[in-house]
Protein backbone atom coordinates (compact mmCIF):
# COMPACT_ATOMS: atom_id res chain seq x y z
CA UNK A 1 0.00 0.00 0.00
CA UNK A 2 1.31 3.44 -0.98
CA UNK A 3 1.43 6.46 1.32
CA UNK A 4 -0.86 9.45 0.90
CA UNK A 5 -3.99 11.25 2.02
CA UNK A 6 -7.58 10.19 1.58
CA UNK A 7 -10.18 12.98 1.62
CA UNK A 8 -13.35 11.43 3.02
CA UNK A 9 -16.87 12.86 2.94
CA UNK A 10 -17.76 11.67 6.44
CA UNK A 11 -21.30 10.38 6.82
CA UNK A 12 -23.62 11.55 9.56
CA UNK A 13 -23.71 9.32 12.61
CA UNK A 14 -20.12 8.09 12.26
CA UNK A 15 -17.35 9.11 14.63
CA UNK A 16 -13.98 10.04 13.17
CA UNK A 17 -12.60 6.90 14.83
CA UNK A 18 -15.23 4.82 13.03
CA UNK A 19 -14.01 6.21 9.71
CA UNK A 20 -10.37 5.47 10.58
CA UNK A 21 -11.34 1.89 11.41
CA UNK A 22 -13.11 1.48 8.09
CA UNK A 23 -10.14 2.95 6.22
CA UNK A 24 -7.73 0.54 7.91
CA UNK A 25 -9.73 -2.31 6.42
CA UNK A 26 -10.00 -0.72 2.99
CA UNK A 27 -6.31 0.22 2.83
CA UNK A 28 -5.04 -2.97 4.41
CA UNK A 29 -2.85 -1.18 6.96
CA UNK A 30 -3.09 -0.23 10.62
CA UNK A 31 -1.17 2.99 9.99
CA UNK A 32 -4.11 5.35 9.43
CA UNK A 33 -4.88 8.60 11.28
CA UNK A 34 -7.09 11.66 10.86
CA UNK A 35 -6.38 15.39 10.87
CA UNK A 36 -9.04 16.79 13.16
CA UNK A 37 -12.16 15.23 14.65
CA UNK A 38 -15.66 15.77 13.30
CA UNK A 39 -18.58 15.21 15.67
CA UNK A 40 -20.89 12.29 14.77
CA UNK A 41 -23.65 14.72 13.77
CA UNK A 42 -21.36 16.50 11.30
CA UNK A 43 -20.61 15.51 7.72
CA UNK A 44 -18.00 16.56 5.18
CA UNK A 45 -14.25 16.78 4.83
CA UNK A 46 -12.24 14.44 7.04
CA UNK A 47 -8.59 14.15 6.01
CA UNK A 48 -7.01 10.75 6.64
CA UNK A 49 -3.31 9.92 6.37
CA UNK A 50 -2.12 6.50 5.20
CA UNK A 51 1.29 5.06 6.15
CA UNK A 52 4.06 7.68 5.83
CA UNK A 53 1.52 10.44 5.16
CA UNK A 54 0.38 10.19 8.79
CA UNK A 55 3.48 12.30 9.50
CA UNK A 56 1.79 15.22 7.70
CA UNK A 57 -1.34 15.14 9.86
CA UNK A 58 0.14 17.32 12.62
CA UNK A 59 0.53 20.14 10.12
CA UNK A 60 -2.94 19.68 8.62
CA UNK A 61 -4.64 19.80 12.04
CA UNK A 62 -3.50 23.41 12.50
CA UNK A 63 -4.87 24.71 9.19
CA UNK A 64 -8.02 26.80 8.83
CA UNK A 65 -11.40 25.11 8.32
CA UNK A 66 -14.64 26.10 6.53
CA UNK A 67 -18.12 24.93 7.45
CA UNK A 68 -21.71 25.28 6.31
CA UNK A 69 -24.03 25.19 9.31
CA UNK A 70 -27.56 25.82 10.51
CA UNK A 71 -28.11 27.56 13.85
CA UNK A 72 -31.49 27.29 15.56
CA UNK A 73 -32.40 30.29 17.68
CA UNK A 74 -34.89 29.89 20.51
CA UNK A 75 -33.62 26.69 22.08
CA UNK A 76 -30.50 25.71 24.04
CA UNK A 77 -29.24 22.15 24.51
CA UNK A 78 -26.79 20.42 26.82
CA UNK A 79 -24.37 19.71 23.96
CA UNK A 80 -24.97 22.96 22.03
CA UNK A 81 -26.18 20.83 19.11
CA UNK A 82 -29.25 18.81 18.12
CA UNK A 83 -27.99 15.63 19.81
CA UNK A 84 -28.30 17.02 23.35
CA UNK A 85 -31.34 17.37 25.58
CA UNK A 86 -33.08 20.74 25.60
CA UNK A 87 -31.99 22.83 28.56
CA UNK A 88 -33.71 26.16 27.91
CA UNK A 89 -34.58 28.87 25.45
CA UNK A 90 -37.19 31.52 24.71
CA UNK A 91 -39.55 32.14 21.81
CA UNK A 92 -37.46 33.75 19.06
CA UNK A 93 -40.29 35.09 16.92
CA UNK A 94 -39.50 38.72 17.78
CA UNK A 95 -35.77 38.50 17.00
CA UNK A 96 -35.08 40.86 14.10
CA UNK A 97 -32.80 39.78 11.23
CA UNK A 98 -30.84 42.97 11.75
CA UNK A 99 -30.07 41.90 15.31
CA UNK A 100 -29.10 38.41 14.12
CA UNK A 101 -26.62 39.85 11.64
CA UNK A 102 -25.26 42.21 14.29
CA UNK A 103 -24.76 39.25 16.63
CA UNK A 104 -22.92 37.38 13.89
CA UNK A 105 -20.70 40.40 13.26
CA UNK A 106 -19.82 40.57 16.97
CA UNK A 107 -18.62 36.96 16.78
CA UNK A 108 -16.41 37.63 13.75
CA UNK A 109 -12.68 38.30 13.92
CA UNK A 110 -10.36 37.50 16.80
CA UNK A 111 -12.54 36.40 19.71
CA UNK A 112 -12.29 34.56 23.02
CA UNK A 113 -14.39 31.40 22.83
CA UNK A 114 -15.41 29.03 25.62
CA UNK A 115 -15.49 25.53 24.10
CA UNK A 116 -18.60 23.41 24.43
CA UNK A 117 -18.67 21.65 27.80
CA UNK A 118 -19.06 18.31 26.01
CA UNK A 119 -15.89 18.76 23.98
CA UNK A 120 -13.00 16.30 24.00
CA UNK A 121 -10.82 18.72 25.99
CA UNK A 122 -9.30 17.01 29.01
CA UNK A 123 -10.11 18.28 32.51
CA UNK A 124 -7.85 16.72 35.17
CA UNK A 125 -7.07 13.84 32.86
CA UNK A 126 -10.66 13.09 31.81
CA UNK A 127 -12.54 14.23 28.71
CA UNK A 128 -14.94 17.10 29.42
CA UNK A 129 -17.84 15.27 27.77
CA UNK A 130 -17.36 12.29 30.10
CA UNK A 131 -17.56 14.54 33.13
CA UNK A 132 -20.70 16.29 31.83
CA UNK A 133 -22.44 12.99 31.06
CA UNK A 134 -21.67 11.77 34.57
CA UNK A 135 -23.51 14.78 35.96
CA UNK A 136 -20.68 17.21 36.65
CA UNK A 137 -20.93 20.94 35.97
CA UNK A 138 -17.88 21.53 33.75
CA UNK A 139 -16.58 25.06 33.22
CA UNK A 140 -13.91 25.41 30.53
CA UNK A 141 -11.66 28.43 30.06
CA UNK A 142 -11.99 30.74 27.09
CA UNK A 143 -9.34 30.47 24.39
CA UNK A 144 -8.48 32.70 21.43
CA UNK A 145 -9.82 31.73 18.02
CA UNK A 146 -10.20 33.65 14.77
CA UNK A 147 -13.42 33.72 12.77
CA UNK A 148 -12.31 35.13 9.44
CA UNK A 149 -15.72 34.70 7.80
CA UNK A 150 -19.17 34.33 9.37
CA UNK A 151 -21.70 34.84 6.61
CA UNK A 152 -25.49 34.59 6.90
CA UNK A 153 -27.22 33.07 3.85
CA UNK A 154 -30.80 32.60 5.00
CA UNK A 155 -33.03 33.25 8.02
CA UNK A 156 -36.37 31.45 8.28
CA UNK A 157 -39.04 30.82 10.91
CA UNK A 158 -39.67 27.22 12.03
CA UNK A 159 -41.99 25.44 14.51
CA UNK A 160 -44.89 27.83 13.96
CA UNK A 161 -42.53 30.80 14.16
CA UNK A 162 -41.36 30.06 17.69
CA UNK A 163 -37.79 29.50 16.53
CA UNK A 164 -35.62 30.76 13.69
CA UNK A 165 -33.08 28.81 11.66
CA UNK A 166 -30.02 30.67 10.38
CA UNK A 167 -27.95 29.15 7.56
CA UNK A 168 -24.34 30.31 7.71
CA UNK A 169 -20.85 29.71 6.38
CA UNK A 170 -17.97 29.92 8.86
CA UNK A 171 -14.28 30.07 7.99
CA UNK A 172 -12.20 29.81 11.13
CA UNK A 173 -8.92 28.92 12.77
CA UNK A 174 -8.13 25.50 14.13
CA UNK A 175 -9.70 24.87 17.53
CA UNK A 176 -12.94 26.74 16.84
CA UNK A 177 -16.19 25.10 17.96
CA UNK A 178 -19.04 25.92 15.58
CA UNK A 179 -21.63 24.75 18.10
CA UNK A 180 -20.14 27.22 20.57
CA UNK A 181 -20.77 29.97 18.01
CA UNK A 182 -24.41 28.82 17.83
CA UNK A 183 -24.65 28.84 21.64
CA UNK A 184 -23.06 32.28 21.94
CA UNK A 185 -25.21 33.82 19.19
CA UNK A 186 -28.36 32.57 20.91
CA UNK A 187 -27.14 33.82 24.26
CA UNK A 188 -26.31 37.27 22.89
CA UNK A 189 -29.82 37.51 21.42
CA UNK A 190 -31.37 36.38 24.71
CA UNK A 191 -33.22 33.39 23.29
CA UNK A 192 -30.72 30.52 23.34
CA UNK A 193 -29.29 28.71 20.37
CA UNK A 194 -27.83 25.44 19.18
CA UNK A 195 -26.50 23.80 16.03
CA UNK A 196 -28.83 21.62 13.95
CA UNK A 197 -26.60 20.87 10.95
CA UNK A 198 -22.87 21.03 10.23
CA UNK A 199 -20.94 20.20 7.08
CA UNK A 200 -17.20 20.80 6.78
CA UNK A 201 -16.35 21.94 3.28
CA UNK A 202 -12.62 22.65 3.54
CA UNK A 203 -9.58 21.71 5.62
CA UNK A 204 -6.53 23.76 4.66
CA UNK A 205 -6.04 23.26 0.90
CA UNK A 206 -8.31 20.20 0.72
CA UNK A 207 -11.84 20.80 -0.54
CA UNK A 208 -15.16 18.97 -0.42
CA UNK A 209 -15.10 18.39 -4.19
CA UNK A 210 -11.97 16.26 -3.63
CA UNK A 211 -13.76 14.11 -1.05
CA UNK A 212 -15.32 10.70 -1.64
CA UNK A 213 -17.87 8.75 0.35
CA UNK A 214 -16.89 5.53 2.09
CA UNK A 215 -18.98 3.64 -0.47
CA UNK A 216 -17.03 5.23 -3.31
CA UNK A 217 -13.72 4.56 -1.57
CA UNK A 218 -14.61 0.89 -1.16
CA UNK A 219 -14.72 0.67 -4.97
CA UNK A 220 -11.83 3.04 -5.70
CA UNK A 221 -9.44 4.14 -2.96
CA UNK A 222 -8.71 7.66 -4.19
CA UNK A 223 -5.29 8.31 -2.72
CA UNK A 224 -3.69 11.74 -2.91
CA UNK A 225 -0.10 10.57 -3.02
CA UNK A 226 2.43 11.86 -0.56
CA UNK A 227 4.29 14.10 -3.02
CA UNK A 228 1.10 15.78 -4.26
CA UNK A 229 -0.27 16.15 -0.73
CA UNK A 230 2.87 17.94 0.43
CA UNK A 231 2.92 20.23 -2.62
CA UNK A 232 -0.62 21.36 -1.81
CA UNK A 233 0.07 21.92 1.87
CA UNK A 234 3.48 23.63 2.09
CA UNK A 235 5.70 26.11 0.26
CA UNK A 236 7.92 24.13 -2.12
CA UNK A 237 11.70 24.06 -2.53
CA UNK A 238 13.29 22.18 -5.41
CA UNK A 239 16.62 20.68 -4.33
CA UNK A 240 19.74 19.98 -6.33
CA UNK A 241 20.99 16.36 -6.29
CA UNK A 242 23.65 17.32 -3.73
CA UNK A 243 21.16 19.10 -1.46
CA UNK A 244 18.77 16.15 -1.64
CA UNK A 245 21.55 13.75 -0.65
CA UNK A 246 22.67 15.97 2.24
CA UNK A 247 19.17 16.40 3.65
CA UNK A 248 18.30 12.72 3.31
CA UNK A 249 21.40 11.89 5.36
CA UNK A 250 20.67 14.40 8.11
CA UNK A 251 23.05 17.14 7.00
CA UNK A 252 22.04 20.78 6.77
CA UNK A 253 22.00 22.94 3.65
CA UNK A 254 21.89 26.63 2.84
CA UNK A 255 18.66 28.34 3.93
CA UNK A 256 15.93 29.33 1.52
CA UNK A 257 13.61 32.33 1.64
CA UNK A 258 10.39 30.55 2.57
CA UNK A 259 8.84 30.84 6.03
CA UNK A 260 7.32 27.98 7.97
CA UNK A 261 7.78 24.31 7.08
CA UNK A 262 8.92 23.83 3.46
CA UNK A 263 8.38 20.71 1.35
CA UNK A 264 11.71 19.88 -0.26
CA UNK A 265 11.76 17.78 -3.43
CA UNK A 266 14.53 15.90 -5.23
CA UNK A 267 15.07 16.56 -8.97
CA UNK A 268 12.92 13.50 -9.78
CA UNK A 269 9.94 15.01 -7.92
CA UNK A 270 10.21 12.80 -4.84
CA UNK A 271 9.47 14.39 -1.46
CA UNK A 272 12.74 14.34 0.46
CA UNK A 273 11.88 16.20 3.66
CA UNK A 274 10.09 18.99 5.41
CA UNK A 275 12.61 21.76 6.06
CA UNK A 276 12.85 24.60 8.54
CA UNK A 277 14.80 27.64 7.41
CA UNK A 278 17.08 29.27 9.97
CA UNK A 279 19.30 32.35 9.62
CA UNK A 280 22.38 30.32 8.66
CA UNK A 281 21.05 27.02 7.37
CA UNK A 282 18.02 24.83 6.67
CA UNK A 283 17.47 21.64 8.64
CA UNK A 284 15.07 18.74 8.24
CA UNK A 285 12.01 18.56 10.47
CA UNK A 286 10.99 15.25 8.91
CA UNK A 287 12.92 13.12 6.41
CA UNK A 288 11.17 10.90 3.89
CA UNK A 289 13.25 8.23 2.16
CA UNK A 290 14.04 9.58 -1.32
CA UNK A 291 13.28 7.30 -4.20
CA UNK A 292 10.95 5.13 -2.18
CA UNK A 293 7.39 4.23 -3.15
CA UNK A 294 4.81 6.92 -2.55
Amino acid sequence: MHSGLVIVDKPQGWTSHDVVGRMRRLAGTRKVGHAGTLDPMATGVLVLGINRATRLLTYIVGTSKTYDATIRLGQSTLTDDAEGEVTGGSIAAAVDPVDIRAGVAALTGAIQQVPSSVSAIKVKGQRAYSRVRSGEDVQLSARPVTISRFEVHDIRRVNSGKQQDVDVTVECSSGTYIRALARDLGAALGVGGHLTALRRTQVGPYLLDQAATLEELALDLRLLKLDAAARALFPVRELSPGEAANISHGRRIDPGEESGPVAAFAPDGTLVALLENRPNDARALLVFAPGGGN
